[in-house]
This record gives C-alpha cells, structure tokens and sequence, in this order.
C-alpha cells in the first residue's frame, strides 16, 4: 500500500501524509465540485489507499514505521518498480525514539480522512480517528526527532514539529468537536516559525510538507474569527498576490509567482488552493477575494498551458514527455538513455515546474525542475 514518493520508490510518510491531508482538505472544502467532475469516488479511493497504508504503519501505540526503502540504494539505480532489485528496509519509530514532526503529520491526514468519511462511512472514520488520536499522543508525549534519521537530508522538517502539532489538532478538533483539540491546537502558535526582528507569524514561504502553519492558521482562523490567524492569512496571501508593506513574491515574465528553484510550480498552485478557500470564506472581504480567485485562476491556467506549454503530464498538446520518473520511463538497462522515449505516459503528474525566467527543459536527467511528486500534485488537486 501507500505511495512512492516522487520519480523514485521510497515510501517516505512524510510527505506521503502531507499529501493524503491535502487531497481530504480538498474533498472537506469542495465536494461538489468532486462530484459534478464524476471524480469523487477516485479521490475518496486514493484518499483511503494512502490511510489505509499509514494505519498499517501504526501496528500499536508506541510503534510507527515512518519509511520503507534506503534513498541511497533507491536512488543508485533506474528502472521500473516491478523490476527493483534492491533490499527495501523499513524504519520504525518508538517512544525512546521518536519522530513527533512525521507522527503529528500522519495524526492530520488520518483525522482530515476521518472527517472526509464521517458521513458515508462512519465505522472506517472512527478507525481513523482512533490511529489519528492515538498519534498525536504519541507526538506530543514525545515531542522529539531523534529517531526520525533515516529520511535526513530528503525530508527533515526546518519547521520542526510544532507547526504539525497544531495542523493535526486543527483536523482533530474538526473531526471531534472537542474543545481540548482546538486549544492544543493554538497552544503551540507561539512555536511557529516568524519573521525576524518582526515577531510575527511567519509569511513570505507557502503551505508544504515542510511548513503546515500556513494551513494551520487558515482553518484556525475559519473556526475562531480571532484577528492573529486572519491577520496572518491575509499577509501570506498579500504577499503572494497585491503585495503586502511593499513586499510582493517574485513573479516569473509568465505569470508564475516564483518561491523557489525545486518544484516551484507546487508552492504556487498551493497557495493557489489556500487562496481560493480563504477568498470562499463568508468573512473574507470581496476585494480580498476577488483579487485571490484572479491569483488562483492564473496560476492553475500557468499550470495547464497558459504560456503556451503545459506542465501537467497528458494534457494539452504540448506537455512534457520526459519527466523524471523511473517507472514511467521503465529502462531495462538500468539507463536513463534507454529506451530514448517513455514507454508510459504517467498521465495527470505535476512536474517540478520552471526556472525563474521561465525556462524549462523537458529531460529526464532534470530532477529540480522535471521531477514528479506526490506533495507537487496534492494541493494543484484542490486549485
């Protein structure tokens, strides 16, 4: 079960659970529009593939196994996954050796799955909500990454876990309605990241597996109404749209609001996601929110071909035929070379996205720019 990660095929849960609370924040904001796209069954059958996964690697209480397959291994040899040669170690966490950022971030996708399924299937939400419970404690109670080692240097946190810690109890309250959650939740604001010299909550990076507070405060201040979160939402979004006190992202001669180098198209079409919640919310200002869903439709119509390429594999005529993927590529010889084409079209996939002045080179050897991954689609889904 679960998913590979990106063009390779380590199961990392980090990002893996990022990208199941995602695709369930977007089921839990837009139902309808799942529904009138015929695509709602498929996004629920993902949504359960990914929890069903990360329930498993919660055998009991004090265990998690946070990740299967060694990166280095992994990432020494090209070809399909029916082919994998390679020993495919898992790696576990206990309460003397904790990962409280990995375990908090799975708590959140299981308790945004628990409320996605809360109506249609009751007994399968429970299940969830009792791993999802159950892995808070164990984040909380441990409040440690010591042994959360085996993903250093691809998927260690730099916000650390307190961001998560409120991300899971947001979800958690939402999914309970208990109070206890909802001030856990806020209990930890004071431990997110900030501006320096400033001392405000952090708002020139985007909504990521890395840095959930931005999430966090969106559904925070939807449930609350206090002026911190709403505050700090509009900040993040003026940032990235009007400008905010003179500051205003970078923007690509496309259109693209550019953040950084490595999949610079998932922080925009993120943000985009998060930009189109908040300009739906009933307290949100009509200039505010006109000026967010213009910022939202640019950037998903960046996305699709605006500048005349499509970066999403399958659609449009011209999109990208060589991402970094080795399974889609399928090389028998352990090349990136052979076969000179992809023998499979990896059809829906967000690639990593352009430089700042636009340009893209459409290579498999191009893993910044043309590499595929779970957490690059999860929010462009909700956009």
């Amino acid at each position: 079960g679960g998913w590979y990660d990106a063009g390779d095929h380590v199961k990392f849960n980090l990002p893996m659970a990022y990208s199941l609370a995602m695709l369930a924040w977007s089921v839990f904001e837009y139902p309808r529009a799942y529904e009138k796209t015929g695509e709602l069954p498929t996004i629920l059958e993902s949504i359960k593939w990914a929890a069903d996964y990360l329930m498993k690697c919660h055998p009991d209480p004090g265990t998690y196994y946070y990740q299967v397959g060694d990166a280095g291994l992994d990432h020494g040899w090209w070809g399909p996954a029916e082919a994998m040669q390679m020993k495919r170690p898992s790696f576990k966490l206990t309460k003397t050796n904790s990962g409280s950022t990995v375990l908090a971030e799975t708590a959140a996708a299981l308790a945004a799955t628990a409320v996605v399924f809360s109506d249609t299937e009751p007994v399968y939400a429970e299940k969830c909500l009792a791993h999802a419970q159950s892995l808070y404690d164990f984040a909380e109670s441990t409040k440690s990454d010591t042994g959360y080692t085996a993903a250093s240097g691809f998927y260690s946190s730099s916000s650390g876990f307190y961001d998560k810690l409120s991300w899971a109890a947001i979800w958690l309250y939402l999914a309970t309605n208990q109070q206890n959650f909802l001030n856990k939740a806020e209990e930890y604001v004071p431990k997110w990241p900030t501006e320096q010299q400033k001392g405000i909550i952090a708002y020139h990076w985007g909504h990521c597996w890395d840095d959930v507070h931005y999430g966090a405060q969106v559904l925070l201040a939807k449930v609350t109404g206090k002026p911190i979160y709403v505050e700090s939402v509009e900040r993040n979004l003026d940032y990235w749209t009007t400008g905010y006190q003179g500051e205003r992202i970078s923007y690509t001669p496309g259109g693209l609001a550019w953040l950084s180098n490595w999949g610079s198209l998932r922080y925009a079409t993120t943000t985009a996601f998060l930009a189109s919640v908040w300009a739906d919310w009933k307290l949100c200002s009509p200039g505010k929110a006109e000026a967010y869903r213009a910022f939202t439709k640019s950037q998903v119509d960046y996305a699709l071909g605006s500048t005349g390429k499509s970066f999403l594999v399958g659609f449009g005529q011209k999109y990208p035929r060589h991402p970094h993927h080795r399974t889609a590529h399928s090389s028998w010889a352990d090349m990136q070379t052979i076969p000179a084409e992809h023998r499979h079209v990896l059809v829906g996939a967000l690639v990593g996205g352009p430089a700042q002045n636009d340009d893209y080179t459409d290579s498999i050897a191009d893993y910044t720019s043309n590499e595929v991954a779970c957490d690059y689609n999860a929010g462009f889904v909700g956009a």
